[in-house]
């Protein structure tokens, strides 16, 4: 399966039953898959008029406790960052797939690392969304199930921040299924995919589903009175706080005896990961860092293998966005070094080893 076409079947296999969406490149065939798929599972799929209404229908269908998402590309999640902000305000979950390309503006539809930024320091108030990065289809599709269980656990939005590379790229999956209201996991090849009705996920209490007798919910972001907002705000950061606690994962190579660490994400990850052990070959001792929550960002291998003998890599589809965290993770105990391209520009494996061997 392509990239996209595995994330699109992780989600429905997650639980989703809700899509809304506008084409764009790279990511359409993620567009096209759900349109395909969602009828077969009693899904809903919509193509929206555009962005903006796409992202507020996931509102509305998180809001009723469906399991909703939307995908995109780098300029369509700029246009749906204000209903994100909206959907982190009034506590609800979702999953929004950015399938990364370069920009700024229109760009190009080649893959890009360059909205680092608009994950992790995202739109308008003191918000967080949770931000995955996967380096591999298999990744892709195991992610999609992650983002939706943390967007329900903590009630706020889910990134999984692919790019144009991993999206397109065509990998061996093993396609894994969730038997929902049982718990039960299992892997399955791709040729036996079921097609069915999901059951049941755990009720959410919160969700608006009619009176019926109870006490009515209320889903907003709109505090007027003097106080409120603030007191809501301080609630949203303690929530925060128990997710950048709980919740950082990261994947470390070589680390106990590296000269040398290399912090790479998503499908940089892997040509870093090809360099290092050429590297290794050649007695280099080259370590690895790959962030696969980009927020919370992985902080504790920085502290644990930062000091002054050991030097970081940091290598981006960008121009330095990681590399702001990576800065702040290593508080000045390390000399950090950056190489990064963009625009479509990919750091090649020798360019990699190159700088290494300059160093």
């Amino acid at each position: 399966m392509t990239g996209n076409e595995a994330m699109a079947e992780g989600a429905i296999q997650a639980g989703c039953r809700f899509y809304a969406g506008y084409p764009i490149t790279p990511q359409n065939e993620f567009t096209s898959y759900m349109a395909k798929r969602m009828p077969e599972v009693n899904g809903i799929f919509i193509q929206a008029e555009s962005e903006l209404a796409a992202i507020n229908m996931v509102f509305g269908a998180s809001a009723a406790g469906a399991r909703a998402m939307t995908s995109s590309s780098s300029p369509g999640i700029s246009l749906k960052q204000e209903g994100i902000s909206y959907i982190a305000g009034a506590e609800l979950p979702a999953v929004i797939v950015n399938v990364m390309r370069g920009g700024p503006g229109l760009g190009n539809i080649w893959p890009a690392q360059s909205d680092y930024f608009q994950a992790t320091r995202p739109g308008h108030g003191d918000y967080h969304s949770i931000v995955l990065a996967p380096y591999s289809v298999q990744e892709a599709h195991e992610f999609m199930f992650l983002g939706f269980d943390l967007a329900d656990k903590y009630r706020t939005p889910a990134i999984v921040l692919s790019d144009g590379m991993l999206g397109q790229m065509m990998e061996p999956l093993l396609v894994r299924s969730r038997e929902l209201g049982v718990g039960r996991e299992k892997l399955q090849t791709p040729n036996s995919l079921p097609v069915r009705q999901a059951g049941k996920l755990q009720t959410k209490s919160w969700a608006l589903t009619g009176c019926k007798g109870r006490e009515p919910n209320i889903v907003k972001s709109f505090y007027m009175l003097e106080g409120d907002l603030e007191k809501f705000n301080l609630t949203l950061q303690k929530k925060y706080k128990a997710i950048c606690q709980k919740e950082q994962r990261y994947e470390g190579l070589f680390l106990d005896d590296a000269k040398i660490i290399l912090v790479a994400y998503g499908t940089m990850a892997r040509i870093a990961k090809s360099a290092l052990h050429s590297l290794r070959k050649k007695g280099k001792k080259i370590g690895l860092i790959r962030p696969i929550t980009l927020w919370p960002f992985p902080q504790k291998p920085f502290t644990q293998y930062s000091m002054p003998h050991t030097r970081y890599l940091v290598i981006e589809m960008s121009y330095g966005q990681m590399l702001e965290d990576v800065r702040l993770a290593v508080n000045g105990k390390s000399p950090i070094e950056f190489l990064g391209r963009s625009g479509g520009g990919i750091p090649a494996e020798e360019e990699i080893i190159d700088f290494v061997n300059r160093q």
